[in-house]
Formats: structure tokens, C-alpha cells, sequence
């Protein structure tokens, strides 16, 4: 299981041991999409959704997600989180969503990010399933990530 961190040397899974690394400013920026109908789309441009406004409970949600990642994905660390932020908004065919995670520490907000996105795109679902069941949560995926041992990747 050569390079994969997240299995000892008999494939078993354990968490991955950080306490020796430098703690070092880290960020990743993630980034998902919702595809919805151009009446559902409108419905959250004018902010007349049932539920409330939709970007708005989105956003809260992705925060709170990127605050509990370490409870939802097993191997992950508890991290001090410095910084969760989303932007939300609309394109010609459902809502963008990012998320910029900052920590300082000894590994990275990669997850963290990929959690709030994946949350936040789940409540833009839950909050118009009503008008719209064939909404399609994709793209989800790291755009940015920045700090530790391997240093600043961004996505082509």
C-alpha cells in the first residue's frame, strides 16, 4: 500500500501520525456545483424558496460542516479551523459554491473544504426539493491547496 498514508504496513487502516510535523499556515479551496431547472434557478435568485433563503442556509451549513469534518470522516484530525468562508451564487444553470478553509497546523483542510462544499451543495438541495427532485450535485473537487510538506497544488 506504498504512498497510501492512511494504511499501515499490513494495509490495516489507522490515522496518521502528524505530532512530528512543523505546524505551518495551511488553505484549500473546494468548489461544487448544483444543476438545477432555469424555475428552480429563479426561484433562488429571487429568494421566494418556503424555506428561506437558500444561499444563505447553504453558506451556515458548509461553515458548520468544515467546524464537524473530523466527526463525519473517520481518519481525519480535529483541526484548529482559523478560517471558513463560502461564496454561493448563481450561474446560467444552478448555484456555484466554494469554500476557502485556513488552519494553522501540522496537516492540511483539504477535507474540511470538500465538507463544506459537499454539505453546503446538499442543503441548496434540501431546501428545493420541493419545486425539484432531478437537481444534480457534481463537480465537487479541489481547486486549491497551499502549505505543508508538499507544498501548493492547484487544480488544471
Amino acid at each position: 500500500m506504498s504512498g497510501l498514508t492512511h494504511f499501515d504496513g499490513d494495509g490495516q487502516a489507522h490515522m496518521v501520525d502528524v505530532s512530528g510535523k512543523p505546524v505551518t499556515d495551511r488553505l484549500a479551496v473546494a468548489r461544487g456545483h448544483v444543476k438545477m431547472s432555469p424555475e428552480t434557478l429563479e426561484i433562488v435568485k429571487q429568494g421566494s424558496a418556503k424555506k428561506g433563503d437558500v444561499l444563505a442556509v447553504a453558506r451556515l451549513a458548509g461553515i458548520m460542516a468544515a467546524k464537524r469534518t473530523s466527526e463525519l470522516i473517520p481518519l481525519c484530525h480535529p483541526l484548529p479551523i482559523t478560517k471558513v468562508a463560502l461564496d454561493l451564487g448563481t450561474d446560467e444553470d444552478g448555484v456555484t459554491v466554494e469554500a476557502t478553509v485556513k488552519t494553522s497546523g501540522q496537516t492540511g483542510v483539504e477535507m474540511e473544504a470538500l465538507t463544506a462544499v459537499s454539505v453546503a451543495c446538499l442543503t441548496v438541495y434540501d431546501m428545493l426539493k420541493a419545486v425539484e427532485k432531478g437537481m444534480v450535485i457534481g463537480e465537487i473537487g479541489l481547486i486549491l491547496k497551499d502549505g505543508g510538506k508538499s507544498g501548493r497544488y492547484e487544480a488544471k
